[in-house]
């Protein structure tokens, strides 16, 4: 019954500190929209592996809700460099600023899932005493990272479509005059690189 609030809260602090990060709630929402991917998929996972809910679980989908956000924070994060990098006059500008931004962070946030899955893997597959209760907790967490490389995709769309949104509706926005050309890029750390003469 506790959970019953618990799960709620902690989605809700989930969007504020990624809403303390970005300043803006369309991002933020973006970035969320991660999360109902990840307990879709740790929800077929749980079916697959005919797993009953129970409190093991859910502090699996907790753990599940916090980690899950880690790939659209990235993505988002470096889709709001490039935009406010580039200077963005149409839809076209829009649409492949968001493909070079994407292609650039699907090796991290591969990684990201990738150690994530690995890492919980053996605890998925222990036996023995008390086994019951970490795989209860391991899977929802392995299906969730899984089907939740969708956020690869997931987080660009959204953010590309709000943005095409507002430009063909006519409104402001700060991304619309980037500092530099369309051409140049960002360092691989993702920050903007020094302007050079």
């Amino acid at each position: 019954r506790r959970l019953m609030w618990v799960i709620p809260l902690v989605i809700l602090v989930n969007i504020f500190i990624i809403y303390l990060q970005f300043r803006h709630l369309p991002i933020t929402l973006t970035v969320f929209a991660g999360i109902p991917v990840a307990f879709a998929g740790g929800m077929i996972c749980l079916a697959w592996n005919s797993v009953e809910i129970n409190t093991a679980v859910w502090v699996g989908f907790i753990a599940l809700f916090g980690i899950a956000v880690d790939d659209g924070v990235v993505m988002a994060t470096y889709l709001d460099q490039v935009f406010t990098r580039r200077r963005l006059t149409t839809v076209e500008d829009i649409r492949r600023a968001t493909v070079d931004a994407g292609l650039k962070r699907i090796r991290p946030c591969l990684m990201t899932t990738a150690t994530t899955i690995i890492a919980l893997a053996p605890v998925a597959f222990s036996t023995g005493r008390g086994s019951d209760v970490a795989k209860a907790m391991a899977w929802p967490v392995i299906g969730g990272m899984t089907v939740e490389l969708l956020t690869l995709f997931v987080v660009p769309v959204v953010f590309a479509g709000y943005k095409e949104l507002k430009m063909n509706m006519g409104l402001a926005d700060r991304h619309w005059q980037g500092i530099e050309a369309a051409g140049d890029e960002l360092d691989p750390k993702g920050k903007v690189a020094a302007l050079t003469s």
